[in-house]
């Protein structure tokens, strides 16, 4: 067993024991949270709390962990970095930088005030409602992906005010690495002009590597996946040090690294590898974090945690519905993108962990905001994979949210060229198997409305016979303005099963005498299908392959 022992007395099959452990235990938290239709992220406090001295005390090796979640987050930030390239950054629009700056705003104004009358410290209260503003990208990706409305309207829109959180999550380390504890009795003004100086140098010291050493190094580089990988966590990591030792923090650092690979060719490659690793590291940044917790003060933090989460709950998706509704889009629109707002993210919690290590605030700080991450990130994940229901619910009394005319989303959505007549076929899902289904009926002059509710897709698709509409195929609103009384058949190639339900009933509701024709892209679910009244059911996969055995079955009976 001498293998084992490190000249330091260190027993090393102690310390393996000890991670193992810990590893099981996050891995059966996260199988109940993944049942419970929970984020990741929620074991992974629940396990750092578990784990910790408040309850069964396994953590004793505090260095190792200490250092993985370190290398944790300059991994979070890097792969922050590495999605802003400048292309997306110029092209953010003006819905995305109004949204964002003014949920920012709002949240930070209001939170500071909420905070003060909660009896919060001047500061204290300050990092709080900072904490309050910053949305889990992570968690909002993953759910609208997950739904397939990453590409809809009101996730392109989410994706763009997580962007502007994303840059100011990254200011506001930078104020924090750069101001640190000494700077807190220097002017406002003289800090602000620093910051703006290492800033300004930084970025152009990072502008020349972009411009001629980093094209060389990844070209030589990605011509091996494992050394692309191992060169990108150098990258950050080196970054991430050098930004602490010149006065920034590591977070700063490692996310100028990431941002410093955006516009490359190989930003995906390193991205996809990057995530899962991300993932797996951030658990120790929560193990750690939950041995800092001190339980015995929980307590007294119940009742402010519940007042701040109703706010982050109810509040930001209010102030983005509102925006949104003033710069003209429609209430429905608003109401599924801010409810992508209503939680906090893993960023509150590091930000006011970065505070604490700086001495700005009380350690009560960490466990107030961390049960309202908890609470939040639990309570929006079901408001989000159930957004629909709730919006059902909610719509009489959203009006106040929607302009007479929502002029900016017709604008944004309707094909230039879009004509009102009457659509033989109205074909729900303009995708792959979509498009070419309408294209098909449109090359034999029938007269096709193809749907579809990413507006790419929407200005892309031309032909005479077909009118591009913009919608959602669970939107009854939307299903109410088709001409629904003219048209032959109504075709659903959208993959999703729900959503595919949904219009179904709509058309019940509707009373539609057409015929109903569904794609099943899974063959577990022709039967559902067949129990909801569908006319006609394709399988794409299925019925591709029988037509290409059929192809070869000819050519082989012509040989025989």
């Amino acid at each position: 067993m001498r293998w084992f022992v490190s000249t330091a007395g260190v027993n090393v099959l102690d310390i393996y024991a000890e991670f193992t452990l810990l590893l099981v235990i996050a891995c059966g938290l996260g199988l109940i949270g993944m049942l419970l239709k929970q984020p990741l992220i929620v074991a992974f406090i629940v396990a750092g709390i578990v784990v910790g001295p408040s309850a069964l005390d396994l953590v004793n090796h505090h260095a190792p962990i200490a250092l993985l979640a370190s290398v944790g987050i300059t991994v979070l930030l890097f792969v922050v970095g590495l999605k802003l390239d400048l292309h997306l950054i110029r092209h953010l629009g003006p819905v995305a930088l109004a949204t964002g700056l003014g949920q920012l705003l709002f949240t930070i104004v209001f939170g500071w005030g909420l905070g003060l009358v909660l009896g919060l410290e001047m500061i204290e209260a300050i990092y709080v409602a900072v904490a309050l503003t910053f949305s889990s990208t992570i968690i909002v990706v993953k759910l609208l992906a997950d739904k397939r409305e990453i590409d809809s309207l009101h996730g392109r829109i989410a994706m763009g005010f997580l962007i502007v959180q994303d840059i100011a999550v990254v200011i506001a380390m930078m104020a924090m690495g750069s101001g640190g504890a000494a700077a807190a009795d220097a002017g406002v003004f003289l800090i602000i002009a620093e910051i703006a100086m290492k800033l300004i140098i930084a970025i152009i010291l990072v502008g020349l590597a972009m411009k001629f050493m980093l094209p060389y190094l990844l070209k030589q580089v990605g011509k091996s996946q494992e050394l692309l990988l191992l060169f990108a966590i150098a990258w950050g990591t080196l970054l991430a040090a050098s930004g602490e030792y010149f006065g920034f923090s590591k977070e700063v650092g490692a996310f100028l690294a990431g941002f410093s690979l955006a516009s490359t060719s190989y930003r995906e490659a390193i991205g996809a590898r990057l995530t899962s690793l991300r993932d797996f590291l951030l658990l120790f940044f929560f193990i750690e974090l939950g041995s800092a917790l001190d339980m015995t003060t929980l307590g007294d933090a119940i009742a402010p945690a519940i007042v701040l989460s109703v706010f982050v709950l109810i509040g930001n998706p209010l102030i983005v519905m509102a925006i949104m509704g003033y710069m003209g889009y429609r209430k429905r629109t608003g109401f599924m993108a801010g409810l992508t707002v209503a939680q906090i993210s893993e960023f509150s919690i590091i930000f006011i962990a970065m505070g604490i290590s700086l001495g700005h605030i009380p350690q009560s700080a960490l466990g107030l905001v961390t049960l309202v991450g908890l609470v939040t990130i639990a309570a929006s994940t079901y408001m989000i994979l159930y957004s629909r229901q709730l919006y059902n619910v909610f719509e009489p009394y959203l009006d106040v949210f929607e302009r007479h005319k929502p002029f900016r989303e017709i604008a944004d959505t309707q094909s230039p060229d879009e004509i009102d007549y009457k659509g033989q076929v109205i074909v729900f899902g303009a995708g792959r198997y979509g498009e070419k289904y309408a294209l098909k009926l449109a090359d034999n002059n029938i007269r096709v409305i193809a749907v579809d509710f990413d507006p790419d897709v929407t200005r892309s698709l031309h032909h005479p016979n077909i009118t591009m509409r913009y919608g959602d195929a669970s939107d009854q609103e939307f299903i109410d303005s088709l001409p629904l009384s003219s048209a032959h058949a109504v075709v659903c190639t959208i993959p999703d099963i729900e959503t595919q339900l949904m219009l179904i009933d709509a058309l019940k509701q509707h009373k539609f005498k057409g015929k109903i024709v569904i794609t099943a892209h899974q063959p577990g679910t022709r039967k559902e299908l067949n129990q909801a009244g569908v006319d006609e059911i394709f399988v794409p996969l299925h019925d591709a392959a029988d037509h290409a055995a059929e192809k070869m079955l000819e050519e082989i009976r012509k040989r025989a």
